[in-house]
C-alpha cells in the first residue's frame, strides 16, 4: 500500500499570536544608521550623543530688565519723597561692546540682555525712575533714535535696590562644560533652541524614517474627486500617513494603486530610493483581486522576502511582513496590513508605530497601556482572538466606554476613540464593571 503526501496547500495555516508576529517584525529591525544633520533639520530626530557646554549660558552678567546699571550704595536710600539723583554717563544696548564704567554717583542706561558694565551692582528698572526726565515715576523708556539725550544728564531713582537685583548672573542657566543633553533625547523645539544658544549649528542624531504608505484598491476614489458606482474614498493611505509623522516619521503618501499586480509592483520599486520603511494597505486576504500577495512575491530575498500569516486578532486577522529590494539603500521592510479602516489603523497602532520608533531609535516604542473599569462591560468577544475594541478613556475615572461596534468599517467610531479596550484571546465577554487593559492612543 502507497501513500501521497498531502499537498501543500491543503494544510491547515498556522494562526499567529498578536506577540509573536509584533516579535518578529521588530526583532528584524535595527535602528537608522546616525546622520550629521542641521538644527532645524534634526527636530523630531533622536540624539546619538551626549552635547556638552562648550561656554557659559549666558555667557556674561546681563540686565534682566530695561532700566539702569547702579551702584548700591548709591540708591540705599533712595525713597520717593528723596529719591537718588545720578549722573547718566550714557547706553548699554543689547551687544554692546566697549563698556561704560560707572563710578560713584553714575548710573549707565541699560537695555534686557545688554552685559553689566564694570563698576555696576544691580539693575533698577525704568519704572522705579524718572526716566530722566525730571517727572514722576517713568513707565518706560524712549527710544534712542527718538530721544538721544536720554542717554544723558540725570535720572532720580525713586527705589533702593539689593546687590544683584535684575541682574541674569554669567552660567545661571547652564555652566561650561556642564551636560545639555544626552544621548537618546527627542528633539523638539526646545531642545534646538538650547543647541542654538550654546552655538551648536549640527549635530549627530538619526534620522525621521522615510515611510511610504500606499493603498490598494481600484474602487479607491481621492478625497475631493466626484464617486462613480461602486467606488469609495481612500481614507487609509490619508489616516496611515498621518499616524506615521504623529509617531515621528517622515510620511509619503502615495496615490491608491489599482488592483493589478504588475502596476503595484512597479509603484513599490519606484518608491524604494525614498523609503525606510513602506506600509501597504489592503489586497492581503483570500479573495480573487486581492494583488498584494501576488506583487510581492519575488520582490525580496528568498530568506527575507515579505510573508504573509494569519494572526488571532480582531480586526486585523490577515498581516504581511518581509522585506523587499534587492538590497543596499534600495532594500526596505514592508508591512501588508489589511484595507478595512478600522483594520488598517488597528494594525498600524500595534505593528507599524513600534516598528517606526524601532527605526527611530527612541522609546517607549509601544503606545502606554493602562488597567481601566469598563462600566458597561462587552457583551461577547470571539473565543481564540485578541480583540482590539475602539474606546473612549476618562482619566479622571480611570474607565473606558466602548464607542461604535466591532465592524471594521466604522471609521466614525474610530475618530471618537481615544483608545482601544483590549480583550485577551480567552476572554468571550466582559461583565459590567470589570477591568480591562486599555491601549492609550493619545
Amino acid at each position: 500500500m502507497s501513500s501521497t503526501a498531502e499537498p501543500a496547500t491543503s494544510r491547515p495555516e498556522r494562526t499567529w499570536l498578536v506577540s509573536e508576529h509584533l516579535d518578529d517584525v521588530l526583532g528584524r529591525l535595527r535602528p537608522l544608521d546616525p546622520i550629521e544633520l542641521h538644527l532645524l533639520e534634526a527636530q523630531g530626530c533622536v540624539l546619538v550623543e551626549d552635547v556638552t557646554v562648550p561656554v557659559a549660558l549666558p555667557p556674561f552678567d546681563n540686565s534682566s530688565m530695561d532700566g539702569y546699571a547702579v551702584r548700591v550704595a548709591d540708591v540705599a536710600a533712595a525713597s520717593e519723597e528723596f529719591p537718588a539723583v545720578l549722573t547718566v554717563i550714557g547706553d548699554i544696548a543689547a551687544g554692546s561692546g566697549e563698556l561704560p564704567r560707572v563710578g560713584p554717583g553714575e548710573a549707565a542706561r541699560i537695555m534686557t540682555g545688554a552685559p553689566l558694565p564694570p563698576g555696576a551692582e544691580a539693575v533698577v528698572p525704568v519704572e522705579w525712575t524718572d526716566g530722566g526726565s525730571g517727572g514722576g515715576p517713568a513707565s518706560g523708556m524712549l527710544a534712542h533714535s527718538a530721544a538721544p539725550e536720554g542717554a544723558g544728564g540725570e535720572v532720580r531713582v525713586h527705589r533702593p535696590a539689593a546687590a544683584r537685583a535684575h541682574v541674569r548672573a554669567r552660567g545661571s542657566d547652564v555652566g561650561a562644560g556642564e551636560l545639555a543633553l544626552s544621548a537618546g533625547t527627542v528633539l523638539g523645539a526646545p531642545q534646538i533652541s538650547l543647541l542654538a544658544a550654546i552655538g551648536r549649528a549640527t549635530v549627530r542624531v538619526r534620522p525621521r524614517p522615510r515611510v511610504v504608505v500606499l493603498s490598494t484598491g481600484s474602487e479607491l476614489v481621492p478625497p475631493g474627486e466626484p464617486l462613480g458606482p461602486g467606488q469609495i474614498y481612500d481614507s487609509n493611505s490619508f489616516a496611515l500617513a498621518a499616524a506615521a509623522r504623529d509617531a515621528g516619521a517622515i510620511a509619503y503618501r502615495v496615490g491608491a494603486v489599482t488592483d493589478d499586480a504588475a502596476t503595484l509592483r512597479a509603484t513599490i520599486e519606484d518608491q524604494l530610493i525614498r523609503a525606510d520603511l513602506l506600509v501597504t494597505t489592503g489586497g492581503v486576504s483570500v479573495g480573487a483581486y486581492d494583488v498584494v500577495k501576488e506583487a510581492l512575491t519575488g520582490l525580496g530575498d528568498d530568506a527575507d522576502g515579505v510573508r504573509f500569516r494569519k494572526l488571532a486578532m480582531q480586526p486585523g486577522k490577515p498581516q504581511g511582513f518581509g522585506f523587499v529590494g534587492e538590497g543596499g539603500r534600495d532594500r526596505a521592510p514592508l508591512l501588508a496590513l489589511p484595507g478595512n479602516p478600522v483594520s488598517a489603523y488597528v494594525s498600524f497602532e500595534l505593528f507599524v508605530r513600534p516598528a517606526i520608533r524601532t527605526l527611530m531609535g527612541v522609546e517607549p516604542v509601544h503606545r502606554t497601556v493602562v488597567s481601566a473599569v469598563c462600566p458597561e462591560g462587552v457583551a461577547s468577544s470571539l473565543p481564540g482572538r485578541r480583540q482590539f475594541l475602539r474606546g473612549r478613556y476618562d482619566a479622571d475615572e480611570n474607565a473606558v466606554t466602548p464607542i461604535g461596534g466591532s465592524g471594521s468599517h466604522l471609521v466614525k467610531a474610530l475618530a471618537h476613540a481615544n483608545a482601544l479596550i483590549v480583550l485577551p484571546e480567552e476572554t468571550t465577554s466582559l461583565e459590567p464593571g470589570g477591568t480591562v487593559d486599555v491601549v492609550l492612543l493619545d
